[in-house]
């Protein structure tokens, strides 16, 4: 199956430029930004590393094998890529246990930045979002048409697309929660099954959003939609009025898109916004139902993506872009919008 984010529409007209991407893995700098400050005591104990070309969960088992424990007791708030330098947090259980030595982690890979005690265990998602640090080397496109992409983008975000990332290489995700739904998929991990099945929600979501960016309404609010508030996971629904479109259009509100799964307290969009998401979807009622059968809950995720602090710099033929998203929000949808 080929990388099912390769026919994804753009939202700003396609790519201004080429480059490479990732040829080092300081090329491509991620920086965790924590939810929540280490309250200094309990059974948790929180790590906070600097990994490089080494994905979470390798890092996950060093620290557990460093610490004695099961990896059951090591969580973190979020998968980060491999080929890259990231800072992220770790948090390992330790009821009753003083600090383990975790000197034995650290290699050219791995390096062990702070250690805090905290009251409780790090729970996925839980973070305030993440700062990227690019370089796009030997850019090819035109610069004055590059910059104004930028501006726009900083100024109106992009559609918040899932990254290739989450459907594994040449889209392998997808194929197995297929067969996972199928029943052909043996026996698989609680890890393995919960990618594949955050796969399968991540393609009906971009199969929804790339239709409203079709449509050019991802950032704009339709009849009947569910509207999220900026930075928080606070949804709802309004009538839409001038007031109300004035709020989207300034970023305050960002209307929704499904994280599909059994129906429960989520609200559910109606009127032009449901009809949207119900003809998307209508042939992919397998996917749905395997889903529903997983026992995931029905949940919402903004269609569009803010890009804050958004800052570049030109050096020699290399381009180096700053910038910060939101919890959930990949680096590759910003940077398709920029360039092949």
């Amino acid at each position: 199956m080929p990388d099912p984010t390769q026919s994804l529409p753009f939202a700003w007209g396609g790519p201004a430029g080429k480059g490479a991407l990732r040829r080092e893995p300081e090329d491509f700098q991620v920086v965790e930004i924590p939810a929540v400050e280490p309250s200094g005591e309990g059974e948790h104990l929180l790590v906070r590393l600097r990994k490089r070309n080494l994905d979470t969960l390798q890092a996950a088992r060093k620290l557990a094998r460093a610490a004695g424990v099961p990896a059951r007791a090591v969580s973190f708030a979020g998968l980060k890529d491999r080929h890259a330098v990231t800072e992220q947090h770790f948090s390992i259980h330790l009821p009753g246990r003083a600090d383990p030595d975790l000197s034995a982690v650290e290699d050219d890979r791995l390096q062990v930045l702070e250690v805090v005690r905290h009251h409780r265990k790090l729970r996925r998602g839980a973070l305030a979002g993440n700062r990227f640090l690019i370089r796009v080397r030997e850019f090819e496109g035109d610069r004055a048409r590059t910059e104004a992409r930028l501006e726009r983008i900083a100024q109106d975000g992009v559609p918040n697309y899932f990254g290739s990332q989450r459907f594994g290489r040449e889209g392998r995700n997808l194929e197995q929660a297929q067969a996972l739904f199928q029943g052909r998929a043996g026996r698989i991990g609680r890890e393995q099954r919960g990618l594949l099945l955050s796969a399968a929600r991540a393609h009906l979501f971009n199969r929804v959003l790339a239709v409203r960016v079709e449509q050019r309404n991802w950032n704009l609010a339709l009849p009947g939609e569910v509207l999220q508030i900026d930075g928080r996971q606070a949804q709802f629904h309004a009538p839409l009025d001038d007031l109300l479109a004035a709020r989207v259009a300034a970023g305050e509100v960002h209307p929704t898109g499904p994280l599909w799964g059994r129906p429960g307290r989520a609200l559910v969009p109606e009127e032009e916004a449901g009809e949207v998401e119900r003809r998307v979807l209508e042939k992919s009622k397998a996917w749905r139902e395997g889903l529903e059968r997983a026992g995931l809950e029905m949940d919402r995720r903004a269609l569009r993506l803010p890009v804050r602090e958004l800052v570049w710099q030109w050096a020699g033929e290399d381009l180096l872009l700053s910038f910060r998203l939101g919890k959930g929000g990949y680096a590759t949808a910003v940077l398709r919008e920029l360039c092949r």
